[in-house]
């Protein structure tokens, strides 16, 4: 049987499993992270990360990745979560609705647990929940690609937009300083009257201009 992999983070996400993807062979994520246009895909940690030192985390990104847009889960399939919290995407993006279709699937079948999703794939959101009820645990973060930017209205069907910015920029507005997200929570608590999270932007060795 086929198993949906959960990954134990470490780091600002420690204490935290999540469901990933493999970012080096998703065609979104390639072609923004070559992109002429500097994004924060541009320095992408996850892009990184799995041609490198974490080479070793991409097998189970891959089977991930094609196990999740391929198909339908089976009912056997859809894994029992017991964590009150569940982020999706530390690594990985969508890449198609079939995708979508089961992270909703795992979030209904698991109604105790909230599941984070975030996305900069607004038109697979779009297409899909205009067809079909977003659960209540699942909420949709916009991750938005341009560093210095700060969206403060969300693309519709989303909760919160997730946005970076240099360190001397906008400092007043910065709820997302480096601190554990443990301890922190904006992202994944619902309805807390938060809809803008901004982030010091990480260079992770190269310079977003």
């Amino acid at each position: 049987m086929n198993k949906v992999h959960f990954s134990v983070m470490t780091g600002k996400l420690a204490d935290f499993k999540a469901i990933n993807t493999n970012t080096s062979t998703n065609s979104f994520c390639i072609k923004m992270n070559s992109a002429k246009k500097k994004t924060i895909c541009s320095v992408c940690y996850s892009h990184s990360m799995l041609n490198t030192y974490r080479k070793n985390m991409a097998p189970a990104l891959q089977r991930n990745s094609d196990l999740l847009s391929s198909r339908p889960l089976e009912e056997e399939e859809i894994p029992k979560v017991l964590e009150a919290f569940i982020r999706i995407h530390a690594h990985g993006e969508l890449i198609n609705q079939q995708h979508l279709a089961n992270y909703v699937v795992i979030a209904r079948s698991n109604p105790h647990c909230i599941f984070a999703l975030w996305t900069k794939r607004k038109d697979i959101i779009l297409r899909y929940f205009k067809e079909h009820e977003k659960p209540t645990n699942l909420i949709l973060i916009y991750s938005n690609p341009n560093v210095g930017t700060i969206l403060d209205t969300s693309p519709e069907y989303f909760d919160r937009t997730f946005n970076n910015v240099p360190e001397e920029q906008d400092i007043e507005r910065q709820n997302c300083t480096g601190q554990q997200c443990k301890n922190c929570m904006l992202c994944y608590t619902p309805n807390n009257g938060v809809s803008v999270i901004v982030e010091k932007v990480k260079s992770y060795g190269r310079k977003v201009k």
